[in-house]
């Protein structure tokens, strides 16, 4: 099996790029360490605080982001970073060359069941028309990304990343400490039955979502056999999509704050439609390729359908093309 950094250096990366993807990688091995002490390593529980979603704060959320940060911004060529956990762009060197962004600890409410998370990182080149340290710097269309990935803590420490070619899956070997490749090139399945959405929220739902899942669950015999599987964590059913299809779908409802769904587009939606895309899959919001969107906020939600081409087309038609 190949190491991490030779498939780089086959792939054409700079050297500087591979040199952070490496202080990312650093990191997330010592978050992996923390999550798999679980309990014996204090990290489990909720803080008191919220964090700019205002969503509240899980222990290993506010240390993996403090982790992240501080391994990130010692490297000079790291001029910004954004992360989930932040209400603001944090500046590091101005003469940094790029910028990052990160969701530390994505699927946080399955930390204290030892469910599903991960964290999920972009890098792109930084802007030369505004400051280094603004918002701004991220007020770029997830095409411009120049590495998307994430890394999954389970039963394996999984990276599974794409620097603009094919998403690769690398796998944490613990004798030596490095990541593997152990698949060359991820495909997403042209097609599937298999739904990753939180049914739950079916009664806020516009009208031509709830009647799509109509067909799903109950009429319509293209989708007979049909099954929704909700691990609470973006990274992990789209993890299983890129492993053997499917559809994850957050769309947006009519509660408040939800007009434009949960997911993130810097942190999530982005580096996760970049990976998929990269795999042969679908991934748009309200029928716009996701990596095409103008971002407005360092904090924008947009609505998401990503995986299975033909069944990313289904849902579009149904729902926006009547």
């Amino acid at each position: 099996m190949k190491r991490l950094i030779p498939v780089l250096k086959s792939d054409g990366v700079e050297t500087d790029l591979i040199m952070l993807i490496r202080t990312i990688l650093a990191t997330s091995k010592e978050i992996a360490f923390r999550v798999s002490q679980g309990e014996l390593a204090g990290v489990l529980g909720s803080t008191l605080d919220e964090n700019i979603q205002g969503e509240v704060q899980k222990k290993l959320d506010v240390i993996a982001n403090q982790l992240l940060k501080d391994m990130l911004l010692e490297e000079g060529c790291v001029a910004a970073v954004a992360s989930e956990e932040e209400d603001h762009a944090v500046p590091g060197n101005p003469a940094g060359k790029y910028i990052v962004a990160f969701d530390p600890l994505d699927g946080s409410s399955n930390i204290d069941i030892n469910g599903q998370i991960g964290t999920i990182f972009t890098i792109y080149e930084k802007r030369d028309d505004v400051p280094y340290d603004s918002d701004e710097q991220f007020a770029q269309a997830g095409s411009k990304q120049l590495c998307a990935g994430y890394v999954l803590y389970g039963p394996a420490t999984l990276l599974v990343m794409s620097t603009g070619g094919p998403t690769r899956c690398y796998t944490l070997d613990l004798t030596h400490g490095g990541f593997l490749l152990t698949t060359e090139k991820m495909s997403v399945a042209p097609d599937s039955k298999e739904f990753a959405v939180n049914m739950a929220n079916y009664r806020y739902w516009h009208a031509t979502i709830q009647t799509f899942f109509d067909e799903v669950l109950y009429a319509s015999p293209e989708f007979e056999k049909s099954s929704v599987r909700w691990s609470a964590a973006m990274v992990g059913d789209v993890h299983r999509i890129l492993s053997r299809g499917g559809t994850f779908l957050y769309p947006e409802d009519k509660r408040q704050g939800n007009e434009n769904g949960k997911i993130r587009l810097l942190y999530e939606a982005n580096p996760l439609s970049m990976l998929i895309e990269n795999a042969g899959g679908q991934a748009s919001s309200r029928g716009q390729r996701i990596l095409t969107i103008e971002p407005t906020s360092l904090h924008q939600r947009v609505p998401v359908v990503m995986g299975s081409p033909a069944s990313v087309s289904v849902f579009n038609n149904a729902v926006f093309e009547q």
